[in-house]
C-alpha cells in the first residue's frame, strides 16, 4: 500500500497535459487535484488487495514462497530467510537494468525525434519514490505473488494428469483433492512466468501509444521485449529464490533506469 500511496507524489495534472492530443482535439476537463489523485490510489489499492489474498492462498499450494515475510509472520528471524535472496536479487537487477538501458539506445534510430522527447520527459514526471515503491514492491505482488501464483495453480490443477483415487475420479480438476496431482510441473512454472512477464509488456502499449500517437512494429517490439526481459528475470527469482529476491532486483533495475534518464540515456 505504500506503493499505491506513492502515486500521491506524482503531479497528474501535468502528467496528462504532457500527453499528446489528436490534431483538433482539445484538453479533457480533469476533476480537482484532490479527487483526481483520490481516485488514481483507489483501483490500484483494490487490485493489490485481490492480488495478495489470491497469494497468500494459492502460494503455498504450489510451492512458491515469500520467505522473509513468512519468517516475520511466524515470529522468525527475518534476515536469516533474506540472507539468500539480496545477492541474486542485485545480480539480476543491475543486469536486466544495463540490458534495459541497452535495448533503449539500440531502439531510439527506429522512433521519432517526437517520441524520444516525449518519453523522456514522461520518465521525468515519475518520482524516485514511486518507481522504487510502486514498481518495486507494488508491481511484484500484483504479478508475480498474485498473478503468475495464480497461473500456476490453474495450470497445475487444470492439466496435469495424475491418476486420481478411485472415490475421486470424476471429479473435475479442480474439485479434486490437490494431493492427488503431486507437485507442480516445471513447465507450469515456466508457462506462468513467460504470460505473466508478456502481460506485464503489453500492460505498456496504451501509454506507448499515446506518446508516441500510434503503435509502430518497432514501438510495440521495443516496448514487450523491454518490460518481458525483466518479468521473465523476476519470475525466475520468486520460483527459485523467493519474492524478496524479485522485490530487489526490481528496485534495483529502477536504481539503474533513474541513473540513465538523469544521465540523458
Amino acid at each position: 500500500m505504500a506503493g499505491v500511496a506513492s502515486f500521491l507524489f506524482v503531479d497528474l495534472h501535468a502528467l496528462i497535459a504532457a500527453i499528446p492530443l489528436p490534431p483538433g482535439e482539445s484538453p479533457p476537463e480533469l476533476p480537482p487535484p484532490v479527487l483526481l489523485k483520490l481516485v488514481s490510489v483507489i483501483q490500484p489499492a483494490v487490485i493489490t488487495t485481490l492480488a495478495v489474498a489470491v497469494g497468500c492462498w494459492l502460494a503455498g499450494k504450489v510451492g512458491l514462497h515469500s520467505p522473509a515475510a513468512e519468517a516475520a509472520a511466524n515470529d522468525e528471524p527475518i534476515l536469516a530467510k533474506l540472507k539468500p535472496q539480496i545477492l541474486p536479487g542485485l545480480i539480476a537487477g543491475l543486469a536486466s537494468g544495463v540490458a534495459l538501458v541497452a535495448i533503449w539506445v539500440v531502439s531510439k534510430p527506429f522512433f521519432s525525434p517526437e517520441f524520444i522527447t516525449r518519453a523522456e520527459d514522461f520518465n521525468k514526471f515519475l518520482p524516485a519514490i514511486t518507481r522504487f515503491l510502486y514498481g518495486g514492491f507494488t508491481e511484484e505482488l500484483l504479478l508475480r505473488w498474485g498473478f503468475m501464483t495464480f497461473l500456476v495453480w490453474a495450470a497445475w490443477r487444470l492439466f496435469q494428469r495424475l491418476p486420481p483415487p478411485r472415490q475421486t475420479k470424476r471429479l473435475p480438476p479442480l474439485l479434486r483433492p490437490e494431493g492427488s496431482q503431486g507437485r507442480p510441473k516445471p513447465v507450469w512454472f515456466v508457462g506462468a512466468i513467460v504470460v505473466s512477464a508478456l502481460v506485464f509488456g503489453i500492460g505498456h502499449l496504451p501509454i506507448a501509444s499515446m506518446l508516441a500517437g500510434g503503435l509502430t512494429l518497432p514501438l510495440v517490439t521495443y516496448v514487450i521485449t523491454g518490460n518481458s526481459i525483466f518479468g521473465i528475470v523476476a519470475g525466475f527469482l520468486y520460483w527459485r529464490r523467493g519474492l524478496e529476491a524479485a522485490i530487489i532486483a526490481h528496485m534495483t533495475a529502477h536504481l539503474v533506469l533513474i541513473s540513465a534518464i538523469y544521465l540523458s540515456f
